[in-house]
């Protein structure tokens, strides 16, 4: 599944431009924006499932949305944008998919556990380890782009740490209440992610 080749006259055209003369009808300068997008698509999908036949029908299926739902790109964003949200769409779709073919069974062992109120440990299914992929991304990148260094230590030594507000105060030499405000606007910041 390699892209084909490229054509050094068309390749500087900007995306939107490409956009709407495939939408205006003519399907020929797609294959500039398959050229374009085919192989971080292929690296994004790939990196996220892990099984090359599974990846090729992914990408496949994300170039066919791509093309059937070119029409809805209203340029509010980068094309790129668009192209990657409907690429992760398509991922978890496909997670979603193959979740609801599963069929759980539990075996006697298992139903004597439940039955005593036990945990039982699992692996994460596809779809929970892509989420959580996904939310650990959002989250190590607020840590480095959104926090402060102190917001960062706060939140580390309460939340992580289990310290209480009362300790932190004293090692960092703030009042309890500047540690409160503190770690509320890291945890608002947090969970925006």
């Amino acid at each position: 599944m390699d892209a084909p080749p490229s054509d050094p006259l068309c390749e500087a055209t900007p995306d939107e431009d490409l956009v709407e003369s495939v939408c205006s009808g003519d399907p020929a300068p797609f294959d500039i924006l398959y050229r374009r997008y085919f192989p971080r698509v292929f690296r994004f999908v790939a990196r996220r499932l892990g099984n090359r036949a599974d990846t090729e029908e992914t990408v496949q299926e994300v170039f066919i949305n791509l093309f059937s739902s070119l029409a809805s790109f209203r340029g509010e964003a980068p094309f790129a944008a668009w192209v990657f949200g409907l690429t992760r769409r398509t991922v978890a779709s496909r997670f979603k998919r193959r979740r609801a073919e599963l069929i759980p069974l539990l075996g006697d062992e298992d139903e004597a556990v439940m039955r005593l109120g036990g945990v039982v440990s699992r692996e994460p299914d596809p779809l929970e380890a892509y989420e959580c992929r996904e939310r650990l991304g959002r989250l190590s990148r607020a840590v480095r782009e959104d926090l402060s260094p102190e917001q960062w230590q706060l939140f580390y030594l309460h939340h992580l740490e289990h310290r209480s507000i009362h300790d932190i105060a004293c090692q960092v030499r703030k009042s309890e209440d500047a540690v409160k405000s503190h770690l509320y606007r890291a945890r608002k910041t947090l969970l925006a992610r």
